[in-house]
């Protein structure tokens, strides 16, 4: 038996070695010639905003009504393991894990610079109407928007898909499980093969993206703390360092390393959100959250169909459809994670809170950080938007300065956040560490300490890489395309579920039976094909 299990953890060395390959070939195309690659992928880019936004618009939205049609439907008593089953983690463990991983690092850089760039301009205001109260309300519609129930949802999607197969039907922890109701057994072979990969490709290139921001701005808050140059260089080097620590924490576990530093996370994050409540305009910014809320919930529908008929406008390319390409690209990331760490929910326990929490806490989070600089230009002395426009990796330290709470307090603001960042960016980074082994494990949860070693290193290296391809722009440009190939997977993946669902409930006993001889032979086609190794 350790003998199977030694095998089932090896993994095919079609997962094996081609993920590495690609992610290798990856990383010497753009070193060789940066300017060369940096253009053919921003060529892809322009493609997909210009031909394909409504695609990438459709689908996201398709997505969150599954997601809430999920909820009420009758299929939302169905566990998500044995019957008799509960979780496996606390409800306020399982949050923290689900949004450090999900959003953490990226909120903490977008959070401030994003509604200030949405203030200045965006397509939903008039000419004339810029840096008026209107287009601060207009600016945290858009930024919750970004942030809220639409990557949510498909963050539950692919979070339920991955748990049902695996933990209702004993099939393996990976993205070929979800196609088992349309390939059957053949999801051992290419078919299988090539979905795990493009997670795989999906994967890295969405916590590159992550990382490569939470770098950019790490380093700017060393250099506001102890006047260190903001480089590229350095950058590399503060991923370098933070990746080999994401890797002792990835090599340690899920109940361990990762569930110890995403708490910590959420206690820092609860910190600083009442330092800046207390510290900064406190009854603007609480009657802000109502009102963002209202005005969120409101013209969520509208946001999420729109799409900009100027076909000449970059807005909505460097905007809402990055965000749903770096959604969709990291999808089987934290949603692999997201299962992993639900065992034992039901289905509408698990979607309601994948979608209700992250987005409420999101909402808050971008309200009191958000609204503090908007209050500032408003109302107040301004500066906020110069520095960003200077420096978008300075926002938050800068508002942090412009509070004006003197040397001490400002510098422990500075501190703190610094911190988070550094928190952030580990748990981001160990989190897509385990699940990128998992799936080129075909499934395993407990992948062997190599894989762990060298996907951490490699992470590190593909967002090195893209900061020094073109920084901010290189990145964003690398999770929309990331995204295109792996949407189909996403397609498929939630027709699976359904299929299997509805077997579910019309032929319960029957379907029982039928999956489990499927895991056996789930299990005995693994551990053939690992043995080719």
């Amino acid at each position: 038996m350790e003998k199977d299990k030694g095998l089932l953890s090896r993994g095919h060395p079609v997962m094996v070695f081609g993920s590495a390959i690609l992610v290798i070939a990856f990383v010497l195309f753009t070193v060789i010639n940066p300017e060369y690659a940096n253009a053919i992928y921003t060529s892809a880019k322009d493609f997909i905003a210009r031909e394909l936004a409504w695609y990438y618009i459709g689908l996201v939205s398709f997505t969150l009504f599954f997601a809430i049609w999920l909820i009420f439907s009758r299929y939302g008593n169905i566990r998500l393991g044995k019957d008799d089953e509960r979780p496996e983690f606390s409800n306020f463990s399982w949050f923290s894990m689900l949004f450090g991983a999900g959003i953490g690092i990226g909120i903490l850089f977008w959070s401030i610079a994003e509604p200030i760039y949405h203030f200045q301009s965006n397509p939903l205001i008039a000419e004339g109407e810029q840096m008026t109260v209107e287009a601060a309300q207009v600016a945290m519609r858009i930024s919750i928007f970004h942030w809220g129930l639409h990557g949510w949802g498909l963050f539950a999607v692919m979070g339920l898909v991955l748990a049902y197969f695996s933990y209702r039907k004993g099939l393996p922890l990976s993205i070929r499980s979800s196609l088992y109701p349309i390939f059957g057994e053949r999801i051992y072979g290419p078919i299988g093969h090539a979905a795990d990969l493009l997670a795989v490709f999906g994967t890295v290139f969405g916590i590159a993206t992550s990382l490569g921001l939470g770098a950019q701005q790490i380093n700017a808050g060393l250099q506001y703390l102890t006047g260190i140059e903001v480089s590229s260089g350095n950058q590399a080097i503060l991923i370098a360092v933070i990746s080999i620590i994401a890797t002792i924490s990835a090599l340690t576990g899920v109940n361990k390393g990762i569930r110890i530093l995403s708490e910590l996370n959420m206690h820092l994050t609860v910190l600083i959100l009442v330092l800046f409540i207390v510290f900064g305009p406190t009854a603007y910014l609480l009657g802000s959250f109502f009102t963002n809320m209202g005005d969120y919930l409101f013209h969520a529908v509208e946001l999420g169909f729109w799409v900009n008929p100027d076909p000449e406008s970059p807005w909505q390319g460097w905007w809402t459809l990055f965000y749903w390409g770096w959604w969709i690209a990291w999808s089987p990331f934290v949603g692999i994670f997201i299962a992993r760490i639900s065992r034992g929910r039901t289905i509408r326990e698990f979607v309601l809170g994948v979608l209700i929490a992250p987005t409420v806490l999101g909402a808050f989070w971008i309200t009191i950080f958000g609204n503090t600089a908007l209050f500032m230009e408003l109302f107040g002395n301004g500066g906020v938007t110069a520095a960003v426009n200077e420096d978008i990796t300075m926002a938050l330290f800068k508002t942090i300065e412009f509070l004006d709470l003197g040397q001490a307090l400002t510098m422990l603001f500075a501190i703190v956040c610094t911190i988070m960042l550094v928190t952030y960016f580990v748990t981001s980074a160990d989190s897509a560490t385990l699940v990128i082994c998992t799936l080129i494990s075909m499934g395993h949860e407990h992948p062997p300490a190599r894989y762990r070693v060298f996907w951490g290193i490699a992470i590190g290296g593909v967002s090195a890489v893209l900061l020094f391809a073109g920084g901010l722009k290189a990145l964003q440009t690398a999770s929309i395309v990331a995204a295109l190939p792996f949407s189909v997977v996403v397609i498929m993946a939630i027709y699976g579920l359904c299929k299997a669902l509805k077997q579910d409930l019309e032929s319960e006993t029957g379907l029982a039976l039928e999956y489990e001889r499927v895991s056996e032979q789930a299990q005995e086609a693994t551990e053939k094909a690992a043995s080719g190794v």
